[in-house]
């Protein structure tokens, strides 16, 4: 097993949160911290040692090599931090070619640990070998371990949860996973209120859309009570699901529970009517906003222009891009980005390019999503050594092209059957190592004359 020796450890703990104060008023209390890190920064540095160790015995595993033996010799001192930093650089190695290997060394050296000291396994450890085998299509095998964790009296956390949900391909499965967590006496949902906000808050990280739906129909039969964070992930649900009469439907709900709303639900609602071409009653909402004491934001005005983008109304998004800037609240890249993929769409290149200089002028760098609006308006005009400039200019900042950004330059060129240029880029491409995308590649090679 190739094990990537380029990965740099990193502690988890620093600063105030090993309880050592940053701030350092004399002498005494510099040699104080001094006194107190230096034990510290001992043991992180013995564990990197360890780490480097363990990951040599085990590339050596084999039938003429008995790997848990040579680790018995090197008589370590077992840790959670070890196991941990062991695993993750596992996690990290695991390719297409070598995903067998992995699992199987990986489960090796977590069952050695456990043997050594049985305080170097918690509910992170099992999660992050659970990970491991998920990555490695071990899925039996991970319903085993879960069921071992919970055995051993464990808690299951959100992180377990996702770990479980994403190896679900059927909607049936996924639901029996749910009932699980909802059901389990070992899991532990805090910060949230209750299990089943934890439950959907996980859903929602993982996109998982109509299955928040149907928790929260569970939720209901359960007679627990929703809270605005409930309200909320169902709002984002039935606003990503293009339900948008839904979403006035749970607006309402919380009116009549008596429930406040936040500044999410808030920020949810202005994207529903910029979506729905409701200015007017957009307006209104963000006067209401500054009546009960919630000053609208950035973040708002943003979910507002995009929604109205959406729709296709580009004086409205205009209007509250230039009240939002009158109201002392200046755009961010996400807010330019958005106006700019606004013009975009509706061909305008020209207000689109002098927005892009604008955000530059008021320090905003343009990020991956901005460059590829650009270029992705700078090709429907058939401007493609502009295209190419803009490419330049985002190398020179500092921004990293990705496969999107390159994906929308060859596949324009390719339309435009300019093919030397695309190939030009797709070369591009390879020296940047998108080896991942050889079916890519492959279309266009073809093509050469």
């Amino acid at each position: 097993m190739d094990f990537d020796s380029n990965l740099d450890w990193k502690p988890v703990v620093e600063g105030t949160l090993l309880g050592i104060s940053t701030q350092v008023n004399d002498d005494d209390e510099e040699n104080d911290f001094r006194h107190s890190f230096l034990p510290r920064r001992r043991f992180f540095e013995d564990v990197r040692f360890n780490v480097e160790r363990v990951i040599e015995i085990l590339q050596q595993d084999g039938p003429d090599f008995d790997s848990k033996l040579a680790l018995n010799k090197l008589r370590l001192k077992v840790s959670i931090y070890l196991v941990r930093e062991v695993l993750l650089r596992i996690l990290r190695s695991i390719t297409h070619l070598n995903k067998c290997r992995c699992a199987r060394l990986g489960f090796k050296f977590f069952v050695w640990s456990g043997e050594q000291e049985k305080q170097c396994h918690n509910s992170n450890t099992y999660n992050l070998m659970m990970k491991i085998f998920a990555d490695c299509n071990e899925l039996k095998k991970m319903w085993i371990l879960l069921d071992e964790m919970t055995i051993k009296g464990f808690s299951t956390t959100a992180r377990t949860f996702n770990i479980m949900l994403c190896t679900c391909g059927e909607a049936g499965m996924r639901k029996k996973v749910v009932e699980r967590f909802i059901q389990s006496k070992t899991f532990n949902f805090r910060p949230f209120k209750h299990s089943f906000n934890a439950i959907l808050h996980s859903l929602l990280v993982i996109n998982q859309y109509r299955l928040i739906e149907w928790v929260y129909q569970q939720m209901i039969l359960e007679k627990h009570s929703p809270d605005i964070l409930t309200y909320n992930v169902l709002m984002y649900a039935k606003l990503r699901l293009g339900k948008l009469d839904q979403v006035y439907r749970v607006l309402h709900e919380i009116g009549m529970n008596g429930v406040s709303p936040d500044l999410h639900t808030y920020n949810i609602f202005l994207h529903v009517l910029g979506a729905g071409d409701n200015p007017l009653e957009a307006r209104n909402l963000l006067i209401h906003m500054k009546e009960v004491g919630c000053e609208p934001r950035v973040i708002h005005f943003t979910s507002l222009i995009h929604g109205l983008g959406r729709a296709g109304n580009l004086e409205a998004c205009e209007h509250f891009f230039n009240e939002m800037v009158q109201n002392g609240c200046m755009p961010d890249v996400v807010c330019y980005t958005v106006m700019i993929t606004g013009y975009v769409v509706a061909n305008e290149l020209e207000k689109a390019r002098a927005m892009f200089d604008e955000m530059i002028i008021n320090g905003q760098l343009p990020n991956v999503f901005t460059y590829n609006a650009m270029i992705r308006g700078l090709c429907v005009a058939k401007k493609f050594g502009e295209a190419r400039s803009m490419l330049r200019d985002m190398e020179s900042r500092g921004c990293n092209p990705n496969f999107v950004v390159y994906s929308t330059l060859v596949d324009n060129l390719r339309k435009a059957r300019k093919f030397p240029m695309a190939r030009e880029i797709m070369r591009e491409m390879e020296a940047r190592g998108l080896y991942h995308y050889v079916d890519l590649l492959a279309k266009y090679r073809y093509r050469r004359r």
